[in-house]
């Protein structure tokens, strides 16, 4: 089977897009990690699919695979360079595309031949919607590292995250305390989790280590889960910017009503296209 597709990134987060619309076939879990090995394959965080959507005023089925084969819920940089995505391959004329994922209907608005902004939804902070199996009764979990009791907190943006506050993101074990979070068995779904460090009120510097993936550049989900988090601590303004290794997205949590609902912002880039034998 030969597949057409399109290679692209929102800061360092790299993606291979298909379009299953004009093209019909169907990957397993095998297939999808071998796409996206950097040895053997294209290489990739995560491969994107564009399918047609059944929902009533929804444009498409936007479906997220982790490196690893599995299939997540939701991916925000992916989000961005699916909007752009649709409209390079003629798909779509509209600037402002409704997706449907696991995690349920997003917004997408295409700024310009670059930016993208999409509408991530209100964080989810109960446990058992995240989902997270809390063996206490507060907010504060721990994981035991070493000699150490690291705390962090959860937090869900349609996908679960973890978030810990460290002094200095640069000296953080990221991919130590990450691998050993991400299967923690409080996390069913295992988990994302973010490394933050909160500069001032306005601006976060954060590293990430992504479910099914590891460390990656940037996460748009994961900035999301991070200012959040810190919003929820009194520590950030409504809008934040999330300076991470791949660059920098803005994030903007519009509150109406008392209900939350975060924005995020941040460019895409093409980055090449061809033909591959599966």
């Amino acid at each position: 089977m030969i597949l057409e597709f399109v290679k692209m990134h929102g800061l360092g987060n790299d993606f291979i897009l298909l379009d299953g619309i004009t093209q019909k076939f169907s990957l397993s879990e095998k297939q999808i990690s071998r796409l996206a090995h950097r040895k053997f394959g294209i290489g990739c965080d995560q491969l994107l699919i564009a399918e047609q959507s059944d929902a009533e005023n929804v444009d498409f089925r936007y479906r997220i695979f982790n490196s690893d084969g599995s299939e997540a819920e939701q991916c925000g940089n992916g989000a961005r360079c699916f909007a752009q995505f649709v409209r390079r391959q003629g798909l779509t004329d509209k600037d402002c595309i409704k997706v449907e994922t696991l995690a349920g209907v997003f917004t997408l608005t295409i700024r310009d031949s670059s930016n993208v902004t999409v509408e991530m939804g209100e964080p989810v902070f109960d446990e058992a919607l995240i989902p997270f199996v809390s063996q206490s009764n507060n907010e504060n979990h721990y994981l035991q590292f070493e000699d150490q009791q690291i705390e962090f907190f959860v937090v869900s943006m349609g996908n679960p995250h973890a978030v810990i506050f460290v002094d200095d993101v640069e000296q953080a074990q990221v991919r130590k305390i990450g691998s050993l979070l991400e299967t923690d068995p409080r996390f069913p779904r295992k988990t994302n989790v973010q490394f933050v460090q909160v500069l001032n009120r306005e601006n976060i510097r954060q590293r990430v280590f992504e479910r099914g993936v590891g460390e990656t550049l940037a996460s748009g989900s994961g900035a999301c889960a991070a200012v959040a988090v810190v919003q929820k601590q009194n520590q950030a303004d409504e809008t934040v910017r999330v300076h991470m290794p791949g660059g920098e997205l803005q994030i903007h949590n519009h509150n109406h009503n008392n209900n939350s609902c975060l924005f995020m912002t941040g460019p895409t880039e093409y980055s090449f296209e061809g033909r591959v034998e599966v």
